[in-house]
């Protein structure tokens, strides 16, 4: 996998992508109720055994289920340091085909503290959702990072959007402006994404995080290339640089995809998924 050596490399194109509805801000979609929403894929991890993963996904890297850490109910999924590389767990088949070329996205992570941070003059770029898909702009593999982070000297971070090619091309990349540092308290990250209209959007808590979004329009792939279509999904927890102060470990809970904006809602009483206390 190609290696980001410097945030300027990584962030080449950032200034190519629009702001989304150039620079005016449009309204957050509303929060669809639990029972109206058409909600995809739902996993919250309680039916699943400690130590394994659930069924229907396979694994890349240390990442399994626990029952000492939870954002609702009594398990989660944790991943284990590692200096680099993959620790996720990976959804394909109608599940995820089924989501087309629009979905909403919900996932809970935090982080154990002290977080590693970069060595001197260093980066960490990381991702925790990635789906794999065919580009629209050329017809080959690509990686689709809908939720990652890069990690800057001083252990602060910002979020990203990422595209990573499989062949040929250089990755690309929007971040946010605002700047994070990681918490072992429970984030709620969503995100939006749009092939029709060639739309990404991302919030934290709740919050619509500005500069990383974009609205290119119909038919417009550069520098955004969402497809028309996912194969896989995967969740966790993957760096790419051998940089770090000591590897990421992190929980997450209460994964969503699904066809409307769920937000932090958790009772998830639709099919497959196991309802909460």
């Amino acid at each position: 996998m190609p290696t980001v050596h410097h945030r300027f490399a990584l962030l080449l194109v950032a200034a190519a992508a629009a702001p989304l509805l150039a620079g005016e801000a449009e309204p957050a979609p509303e929060v669809v109720p639990l029972a109206k929403a058409h909600i995809v894929l739902a996993e919250d991890f309680e039916a699943t055994a400690v130590g394994a993963i659930p069924a229907g996904y396979t694994k890349k890297g240390a990442v399994g289920v626990v029952d000492d850490v939870a954002h609702t109910g009594k398990h989660s999924l944790r991943i284990e340091a590692a200096i680099n590389g993959a620790r996720e767990i990976i959804k394909s088949g109608e599940e995820i085909t089924a989501l087309g070329g629009q979905h909403w996205g919900r996932l809970f992570f935090k982080v154990q503290l002290p977080a590693p941070q970069p060595l001197e003059g260093k980066i960490v770029h990381s991702t925790m959702v990635e789906g794999t898909a065919v580009s629209p702009l050329d017809q080959q593999p690509i990686q689709v990072r809908v939720l990652g982070t890069l990690v800057n000297g001083k252990g602060a971070f910002d979020y990203l959007y990422n595209v990573q090619p499989l062949k040929g091309r250089k990755e690309f990349a929007t971040s946010s402006p605002q700047v994070y540092r990681y918490s072992d308290a429970w984030t709620l990250a969503e995100w939006y994404v749009d092939y029709a209209t060639q739309t990404y959007r991302f919030f934290v808590d709740g919050q619509e995080l500005g500069g990383i979004g974009f609205h290119k329009g119909e038919g417009n792939f550069t520098n955004a290339e969402i497809p028309p279509v996912f194969t896989s999904m995967a969740f966790g927890w993957c760096n790419y640089q051998q940089v770090a102060s000591g590897g990421f470990v992190c929980w997450i809970d209460d994964i969503v995809l699904s066809k409307d904006r769920i937000g932090g809602q958790t009772a998830l009483a639709v099919p497959g998924a196991a309802k909460k206390p």
